[in-house]
């Protein structure tokens, strides 16, 4: 179960921070971010080829999710890590809710997909069946994991989002406690925001991405649940 976190704050310097840990099997392979894809930014997965989350040069933000009991690929199914992928193509957050919100979600396993530029951010929610359902993401702080955004049934967001909503905001490049909040391993396994290893399985990578008012865009990566972060060149 992955973890993405929003801070909207329209009209500021910085009117969109994200942070996100990617909790994968630590046997599927995978590469850092970069300009894999022309105008997109990401990591790519060596099983589908796709990302999990993307950035474009004109600033639209994407990545997925899985939703409960759909972890890994299915026969006969897409890939989930084309979805960042087509949602950063956009020439908008809005734009990539149109797009995809209505197609079959049927075509992919379950999954949970977040989009956003400097003005609008989308949850979308695609179960396995029926259309793709988009919904507008209010200002303040967002939090995703497999549910629907601040579920209160997620042990998860019932201990951290009360953490990043009382932390004072990043300025990047200073990143404030954010980065200290997702290397949290506190609490039980289904609380824990940074997963330990275990059973084959914890929490692979971390993300810091800013997106500021006069088109500055700032990525800091951390290629394991403890590394440091590092600039991603865009």
């Amino acid at each position: 179960m992955c973890t993405l976190i929003l801070l909207r704050r329209p009209g500021h310097g910085w009117p969109l921070l994200l942070a996100a840990n990617r909790d994968e099997r630590l046997d599927r392979a995978w590469e850092a971010p970069a300009e894999f894809w022309p105008g997109i930014t990401g990591g790519r997965d060596a099983t589908g080829g796709g990302t999990w989350l993307a950035l474009s040069r004109h600033g639209v933000v994407a990545g997925v999710l899985n939703r409960p009991g759909s972890l890994g690929p299915a026969p006969g199914k897409r890939s989930r890590g084309e979805l960042p992928l087509m949602a950063a193509g956009a020439a908008s957050a809005a734009a990539a809710a149109a797009a995809i919100g209505g197609l079959d979600s049927g075509e992919w396993r379950s999954f949970n997909l977040v989009v956003a530029d400097r003005d609008t951010a989308w949850f979308l929610r695609g179960e396995g069946a029926g259309p793709v359902a988009a919904v507008a993401l209010a200002e303040g702080v967002t939090m995703v994991t497999s549910m629907d955004p601040n579920h209160a049934a997620s042990p998860r967001v019932r201990r951290h989002l009360p953490r990043f909503e009382a932390a004072a905001a990043p300025s990047p490049p200073d990143w404030g406690t954010w980065p200290a909040l997702l290397r949290d391993s506190g609490g039980d396994r289904a609380e824990a925001l940074n997963v330990p290893a275990s059973g084959g399985f914890g929490t692979v990578s971390a993300s810091l991405i800013g997106l500021g008012a006069g088109d500055e865009r700032a990525w800091q990566f951390a290629p394991g649940s403890q590394a440091p972060f590092a600039a991603v060149s865009l």
